[in-house]
């Protein structure tokens, strides 16, 4: 208990370590290209004011119908087309902001769809993750198979770095055609689909927000609708795995659990009981079970075992 206080304790000191460290660099990247930003915007202000005669509340008025107006931009955002983007990012967490419920009885629909739709939203990223892990893991094992090695057993190792190969190419697609249909820089559609598909969502750039988008590029709108949902699996599935490397890397309580973990990780690969058999060999109390309950037996064991040391395997 004490050791599990003290990594406890060091994760914490290690996170908070971390955001003094993003914020020192966010600081000395972007204050100062912000006050200068400020200043321009303050200058242009002065001059319109000077040149239209607007008084100063004029000028607010002005600029609250410019942000009302400005989620309008590409169509009617109430839609059935808009109204299912609006449904992705809540579920999904990404949470752009580009539009909100107007309405209250629109406000509190939105949370209890929340509610219901985050929690099946993670259950079914994380079983999509790990069907497609069980794809990947068949894949290599055919692959090693074909080139002629001995060992065909696919590793955590070899997971992840599959993982990070698959995501780099969700990122890579994504960015081309995003650069393509909004005319952004490879740059900034790469930082897009990175933002969006790890759920942060600032909004400052949104895809489907030119004019008439929603209502006239069908297959624009239904290709954004699926690579928002497959490149989240995707980047869901990698960060598990990394998760549980970290994880069984680090943890020696965990260490011993291998075989079960991969069974979790791996989409209850068979193989992954065939090394470590004194761990997962399916007796009990001196009763020994038949060999298809050996998954069962080493789940329930992961599972004793992340009471001592607790193992996440789910979406950020």
């Amino acid at each position: 208990m004490k050791k599990q206080n003290v990594r406890t304790l060091s994760l914490i000191l290690c996170m908070f370590s971390y955001l003094l460290v993003g914020a020192a660099v966010f600081d000395a990247l972007e204050s100062e290209s912000e006050g200068s930003r400020k200043r321009v915007l303050e200058q242009k202000r002065s001059e319109m004011k000077r040149k239209y005669s607007f008084s100063e509340e004029d000028y607010r008025e002005i600029e609250r119908l410019i942000l009302q107006a400005e989620p309008h931009r590409a169509g009617r955002q109430w839609k059935f087309a808009g109204s299912f983007y609006f449904a992705i990012t809540v579920i999904t967490t990404i949470g752009y902001g580009h539009a909100a419920p107007g309405t209250d009885a629109g406000k509190v629909f939105c949370m209890f769809y929340a509610v219901l739709g985050i929690p099946l939203t993670l259950v079914m990223f994380q079983s999509l993750g790990e069907r497609m892990n069980t794809f990947m893991r068949h894949l290599l094992s055919r692959a090693k198979r074909c080139l002629g090695f001995r060992r065909t057993e696919v590793s955590m190792e070899n997971m992840v770095l599959v993982g990070f190969l698959s995501c780099l190419g969700t990122l890579c697609v994504g960015a081309a055609a995003f650069s393509h249909f909004e005319g952004w820089t490879f740059f900034h559609a790469y930082y897009y689909c990175f933002i969006t598909l790890t759920t942060i969502g600032f909004g400052d750039f949104v895809a489907l927000q030119k004019k008439g988008d929603l209502q006239e590029k069908t297959p624009y709108v239904a290709f954004s609708f699926m690579y928002i949902l497959l490149g989240l699996t995707v980047i869901g599935a990698f960060l598990n795995l990394v998760v549980l490397q970290s994880s069984l890397g680090k943890s020696p309580r965990v260490r011993p659990h291998l075989a079960c973990s991969q069974f979790v990780a791996n989409g209850a690969s068979r193989n992954c009981f065939k090394e470590p058999r004194p761990i997962c060999h399916g007796h009990r109390g001196g009763v020994k079970f038949p060999a298809i309950f050996s998954p069962v037996l080493c789940l329930r064991r992961l599972i004793v075992s992340n009471s001592l040391h607790s193992v996440h395997v789910t979406l950020p």
